[in-house]
């Protein structure tokens, strides 16, 4: 098999969100296509009181060399996956640097303290600002809505992964997504995460 380029080597890629947006599935389907390129892909999760909405982070290191440490560190991501915006901002202050690209889902999930008024939520006019200032190159998609008009509104973690793709930041193929899929979800559910990956997709190429 060629060996694949990586920009950087390792890749350091974060994915972000809450507990219930499938978060865990993303890191695991993304570490799988990547794995069938020929990569090496080591995947470290972190949970926070996730069942109750709490913060999940994973963090994904892709060689092409061999195995790295599960954990990245601080300062040193190159991509950044928010399937919620406050929580993309969570992290891009710790691992960010000047260089990172993030790829931003802009529908928040607001915390208990903010429904109960104890706590207030950014504006997204703020958020999508910090997070341009505090990146190189940032995306901004809409999956919650897509994901709620498909039936499941988990198929947003779907569509990232398509988002990923059309970036062309890492060589996530149609053809192995599909494998993945093959080889990880019930065959009834492969059509509609099959459309939810290219809804993703051409939310970056649109």
């Amino acid at each position: 098999m060629e060996t694949i380029q990586l920009s950087a080597d390792p890749y350091n890629l974060i994915i972000t969100g809450v507990g219930g947006q499938g978060n865990v599935l993303a890191s695991r389907v993304i570490g799988d296509i990547l794995s069938q390129s020929g990569l090496f892909v080591t995947i470290g999760e972190t949970f926070g009181a996730s069942q109750r909405g709490g913060s999940v982070m994973s963090h994904l290191r892709i060689s092409s060399k061999g195995s790295r440490s599960p954990q990245i560190p601080k300062g040193s991501a190159h991509m950044i996956i928010a399937l919620e915006p406050v929580e993309g901002l969570r992290v891009l202050k710790e691992y960010g640097n000047p260089d990172v690209h993030v790829l931003c889902n802009t529908r928040p999930i607001q915390p208990i303290g903010v429904i109960c008024g104890e706590q207030s939520y950014p504006s997204a006019e703020n958020i999508e600002d910090w997070i341009k200032k505090l990146s190189s190159k940032a995306w901004f998609i809409e999956t919650a809505d897509a994901a709620l008009k498909m039936g499941n509104p988990i198929l947003g973690n779907i569509m990232s992964v398509g988002a990923l793709a059309a970036t062309k930041v890492l060589p996530i193929e149609k053809k192995r997504f599909l494998k993945v899929l093959q080889e990880k979800m019930p065959a009834k559910t492969i059509e509609l995460n099959m459309q939810a990956f290219e809804m993703g997709m051409q939310m970056i190429n649109d």
